[in-house]
């Protein structure tokens, strides 16, 4: 297959697809038979409590855990037989905090650049070009350890980008962050997505983080409830907004939900 051609399948591709993956740890069963789309140019909100499966679905998509059920492809390439094209193609950014905090903003970029095999000196440009994209490009002298919460997470974010990958996914990460910081880092995520045509899968129990315009994937118990958008979610349960219509659908209570 030509280039030409290899680069127009990939450009029609979704961001990411997982078709009939199941995952059990002993005789528990986190994931049955679990199928996601995530189009390209398009904000995904994977919603689900605590325990949903949702990490356990990351783990499976970034090769953490192998699939042994179903077929998961980035880009029109298959984890299991080409991990390497398809990892190439995945920025991830994970629910713990992973810079670290006695380096400065590029130093973190330019080690986590070599990983990658990108260039000392093109590791420098798209370093300074991935802090801007977040808003940091005057702080990328800084240590880590000097910046706020939210600050750190758009580094990480920064980060998943300097390989320009087509599908970022990224694992609660608003948690712990005031409402300041997390509106700040939804902003540059969905801006992302407009500038860049990501696929994003934005795993979260927060429901106030939907906008009427996403994608909605509802994970509960491990099995997917629900595929679709704001509308046709509230229309599915005959709610008056997505808190209740959750509620609804996963047979949960407020405190459950919260």
């Amino acid at each position: 297959m030509s280039e030409a051609n290899l680069t127009k399948i990939q450009e029609a591709s979704d961001a990411l697809v997982v078709n009939g993956v199941s995952h059990s740890f002993g005789d528990n069963r986190v994931l049955d038979n679990v199928s996601v789309t995530v189009p390209r140019g398009t904000f995904c909100v994977l919603l689900g409590l605590n325990g949903a499966g949702k990490s356990t679905l990351f783990s499976l998509v970034t090769r953490l855990y192998d699939n042994v059920t179903g077929e998961i492809n980035i880009l029109g390439h298959d984890v299991r037989r080409k991990p390497g094209a398809a990892l190439q193609r995945l920025g991830v950014v994970f629910q713990s905090k992973t810079l670290d905090s006695d380096l400065s903003l590029s130093q973190n970029l330019l080690y986590h650049a070599a990983l990658h095999g990108i260039g000392r000196r093109e590791s420098k440009v798209r370093a300074r070009e991935a802090l801007t994209l977040v808003g940091l490009a005057d702080r990328g002298h800084e240590k880590v350890r000097n910046l706020s919460g939210g600050q750190a997470r758009r580094v990480e974010i920064a980060r998943s980008m300097l390989h320009r990958p087509g599908l970022l996914l990224l694992d609660e990460p608003t948690v712990g962050l005031d409402i300041g910081s997390r509106e700040s880092v939804i902003s540059i995520v969905r801006g992302l997505v407009k500038s860049e045509g990501l696929g994003v899968l934005w795993a979260t129990h927060l429901i106030d983080e939907i906008a009427d315009t996403d994608h909605i994937i509802v994970l509960h118990k491990g099995r997917v409830l629900f595929t679709g958008t704001l509308p046709g979610f509230l229309a599915t349960t005959g709610a008056a907004n997505a808190s209740d219509a959750f509620r609804a659908m996963t047979g949960t209570t407020h405190a459950e939900a919260a």
